[in-house]
Formats: structure tokens, C-alpha cells, sequence
């Protein structure tokens, strides 16, 4: 039963015959399961390299609490096992790599994949997310194929940094004016996304592993992608990624806070300032009215002796708010 965790069915007897009575010698449990006494010694030695049975005093062995020496092989064996799967997952993308390129040389339009329609595209971009890794970087804007919620997306990312992906998303405005979506990305930020923002974007692109990138084969509309693979391709479109993340802007401020900060709805509400939403775009978000919105920003400028937004967005930024 134990011969998942490297123990043989002779050793769990002998080890079972040490739990029942941890007092007997060698020879006793020799006599007790009918063998000799050299087998229990060499069960024994195999036991305590197990961490199963500890010596005590010559000739004489004590059996660790199953549920500690057999939870500690559990997880060892678990960890053996998770990384022999993650290095053969690293030379099934080797072998792959190989294979393409050598396609490559006698087809270039293995190249790259085209997938049309909506249940293809999402399909295949349901296989991809499944198999990444490390990375999961994103030029993100609408429109949007498929199902979208908050809280899909909040599961779908807790989920990829659960499993250590670099998450990095740059998105436009247009992208977070769903209700709720730009508190939920502040918060992902908080827990581990690296989200920016930019005023515009050229498409929408989603980079795994840094192996494969998902482009809209025609601009605003994602029923129809193209798979870029490793190539040249891909490199030029890391570097085109790589230039938006520079000059986009962190939505979760990285500034030391300060004790007077003010309360998390007026944050949202001052990021969501920053970053250059109106005040029609943040009462969407906030589930307000613009006018509501208006009298807020007009109250927080007012409470620190402020005249303007700009003046207000500046202040904010010098302590830390956002």
C-alpha cells in the first residue's frame, strides 16, 4: 500500500511491526514475520534512510508518527514528481522548438496559425492559457469575444498567480469602463498583476510564455487571430510589447503612503482622475452620477484648500496617494 512513497511491501510489514510494539528487537520481529534477522536489519536501515524508524540506542529502533514521517514522503515524492514533470514539460517545448524550426525552414507558414470564428478562437485560446507557465503578458482593449465578468476575470487571474505567472497587462481606458472593473484591477495589482494603462493601443495581444502570441488578424475585430510561434515574428512583437509596457503608467501606485490618506472610494475615484477618465466614465465605474462625482472631486480639492483638478491630481501624487 505504501509503495507509492518508496516503501515495499516488506518494509511496511516491518515497519507495522515496530508501531504495534516499538519495544521488540531485530530478532523478535525476525521471528514474528517468519524471516531472519539480517532482512530486518536491511528493512530497518532502509527505514531510517526514510525517516520512518529512528535509532535510539544500538540495536534498538523507534518508529516516527506515521502521519509525520509519512506526510513528509508524501510531499517529497509530490515535489520529485512536480518537478520530473516540469523538466519533461521543458523538453517537450525543446523537442517542439526544434520540430517547428526545422518545418520552418522547409514551410514558413508553419509560421504562424490562422483560427476564424468565434468558437475556434476561443478554443484555441482556452488551449494556450491552459499550458502556460511563466508568463502571461497582455496589450488589453476592447471588443471582446466569449463571456466576460468580474468576477471570471478575477478567478481566472488569483488562479494564474496562484501558479507564479509574471502577469502584465497594459490596458486603455476604454478597456476598464465596465462597472467595476478598475477597482478590480487595483486590486489585482495589489495582489500581484503588474497593471498599466495607456491612452490608446494598436490591437489586442496576449503573450504566453513567451513562446506564443495571440494577435487580431483584423484590427477591432478578434473572431479572426493569428498564433504567432517562435520566429523572428515573435521576437519583433516582445519588443513592441516591451515599448508600450515603458511608457504606460502603473495603475497601483508604488508611493510610500501617508497616515491621512483618504478613503478607498476617493483613492479609486483619484486614480481613476489620473489616469484620465471623466467624470461620466468614473460615476459608470463608481455606480453613481457624474454630478455626485463632480461634487467629490470639488469636496477632497476644497478639504485641502485646493482650486483645481490638476492641482488636486498633483497633491494626491505627492503623498503617496496614488
Amino acid at each position: 500500500m505504501l509503495d507509492a512513497l518508496g516503501i515495499s511491501e516488506f518494509d511496511e510489514r516491518v515497519y507495522r511491526a515496530y508501531l504495534t510494539k516499538p519495544d521488540r528487537t531485530a530478532l523478535e520481529i525476525a521471528e514474528h514475520l517468519g524471516t531472519t534477522p539480517g532482512q530486518i536489519r536491511h528493512a530497518v536501515a532502509r527505514l531510517v534512510e526514510l525517516g520512518v524508524l529512528r535509532r535510539e540506542t544500538h540495536g534498538q529502533y523507534r518508529p516516527v508518527s506515521p502521519r509525520t514521517a509519512l506526510s513528509a514522503l508524501l510531499a517529497k515524492r509530490r515535489a520529485d514528481s512536480e518537478a520530473a514533470f516540469a523538466a519533461v514539460l521543458d523538453v517537450v517545448d525543446d523537442l517542439a522548438s526544434e520540430y517547428r524550426a526545422s518545418r520552418l525552414q522547409r514551410d514558413p507558414t508553419e509560421l504562424v496559425e490562422v483560427i476564424t470564428g468565434e468558437a475556434a478562437v476561443t478554443l484555441r485560446v482556452a488551449e494556450l492559457t491552459q499550458s502556460m507557465r511563466t508568463h502571461f503578458w497582455v496589450l488589453d482593449m476592447p471588443p471582446y469575444i466569449g463571456p466576460y465578468s468580474n468576477e471570471l476575470e478575477e478567478t481566472f487571474t488569483k488562479e494564474l498567480l496562484g501558479r507564479g505567472l509574471d502577469i502584465r497587462s497594459v490596458y486603455t481606458p476604454e478597456a476598464l469602463e465596465q462597472p467595476g472593473r478598475f477597482e478590480l484591477i487595483t486590486r489585482l495589482a495589489q495582489l500581484g498583476e503588474q497593471a498599466r494603462i495607456l491612452p490608446t493601443l494598436p490591437f489586442r495581444l496576449r503573450i504566453m510564455d513567451r513562446r506564443v502570441a495571440l494577435v487580431a488578424l483584423i484590427g477591432g475585430q478578434y473572431d479572426k487571430i493569428i498564433v504567432v510561434h517562435q520566429s523572428g515574428l515573435l521576437d519583433a512583437i516582445l519588443e513592441l510589447f516591451d515599448t508600450y509596457w515603458q511608457r504606460a503608467q502603473p495603475i497601483a501606485s508604488t508611493a510610500p503612503e501617508t497616515p491621512d490618506k483618504p478613503s478607498t472610494d476617493d483613492l479609486l475615484l483619484l486614480k481613476m482622475l489620473q489616469t484620465g477618465y471623466k467624470d461620466q466614465a468614473i460615476a459608470r465605474q463608481l455606480g453613481t452620477s457624474a454630478r455626485t462625482v463632480t461634487r467629490r472631486i470639488a469636496a477632497m480639492a476644497s478639504r485641502l484648500g485646493l482650486e483645481t483638478r490638476f492641482q488636486l491630481g498633483t497633491e494626491a501624487a505627492k503623498r503617496g496617494w496614488i
